[in-house]
């Protein structure tokens, strides 16, 4: 096999294949490390230097481009937030596209990929919570071929996804299975470039009559793994899409986060500010459908 580009440093050697195929076979002979923005994968190393395999998948092709269809939108595992911005996506993305302009600075946005947030698994991952509310599935390539599961499947625990060894992230599918305004909003210390306290990604879909016919809701940052309220969003369906409906969902409703205390915030506070953000994210999906 021909390598598209290689690079051996003092520590461990580096490697950027130009296919699909390149990039499995050097995963299952070196046992490297895959790197594509590389905006959480170089903080973690701190300042120990690189002592592994280290496979560079932005150079493949395939792993790029958004597409959309109409049945579902393809992101490749390399498209960037700053992609994401920029990309014509329907409505119910709104919240997708506002939770990009929070991932970090301009420049982290300009190199980190939607599918590295993925598989990092933070519980503070802004990308997360606004994919749960749309249904996205992780599709992972592997030598044995190519397999989709749900993102709520896909991340299992703090930093932990259920990747198999030998298989890639390839893209995130988004069925256009709902269609409304949706919103994004974060809480944390300052209003830019801060780790969530909490985030909230809401979508409300109506009827003719303005009915809510299917709402979806998910928050971050308030337990291991980013979670749907299934609860909230059923006590939403049949409610009119008018100002001060997300009174409708109450404190019982987030029973299933459980946020911790840590430098940013206690858990009593957490939980008690899901709720005023998860109401305020619904509103804004209200005046998102006003400004259309």
């Amino acid at each position: 096999m021909q390598i598209a580009s290689q690079r051996s440093g003092p520590n461990a050697p580096y490697f950027r294949p130009r296919t699909l195929a390149e990039a499995l076979d050097l995963l299952a002979d070196t046992k490297g490390r895959v790197l594509a923005g590389g905006t959480d994968f170089y903080p973690q190393l701190g300042d120990r230097p690189v002592t592994f395999p280290v496979i560079d998948i932005t150079g493949i092709a395939d792993l790029r481009g958004v597409t959309v269809s109409e049945t579902h939108i393809r992101v490749g595992a390399c498209v960037t937030w700053s992609e994401i911005v920029a990309s014509d996506l329907p409505e119910a993305c709104r919240a997708l596209q506002l939770a990009a302009r929070e991932v970090g600075a301009r420049q982290i946005q300009n190199a980190g990929t939607v599918a590295g947030n993925l598989c990092n698994a933070s519980p503070a991952a802004d990308g997360v919570p606004p994919l749960l509310a749309l249904n996205a599935e992780v599709e992972m390539t592997a030598p044995e071929g190519i397999s989709r599961i749900p993102l709520s499947d896909f991340i299992v625990g703090y930093r932990k996804t259920c990747l198999p060894p030998g298989a890639l992230v390839t893209a995130v599918v988004i069925p256009r299975d709902i269609a409304g305004p949706s919103s994004f909003l974060k809480l944390g210390a300052r209003t830019s470039l801060v780790i969530s306290i909490a985030m909230v990604a809401a979508i409300v879909e109506t009827d003719a009559q303005n009915t809510i016919t299917q709402a979806r809701i998910a928050v971050g940052a308030c337990s291991a793994v980013a979670q749907r309220l299934f609860a909230a969003e059923a006590a939403l369906r049949g409610q009119s899409f008018a100002p001060g409906f997300s009174r409708a969902v109450l404190a019982d409703h987030l029973a299933e986060l459980t946020p911790i205390d840590d430098l940013r915030a206690t858990s009593t506070y957490r939980q008690e500010a899901a709720l005023i953000l998860v109401r305020r994210t619904l509103e804004a999906c209200l005046a998102e459908r006003h400004d259309a």
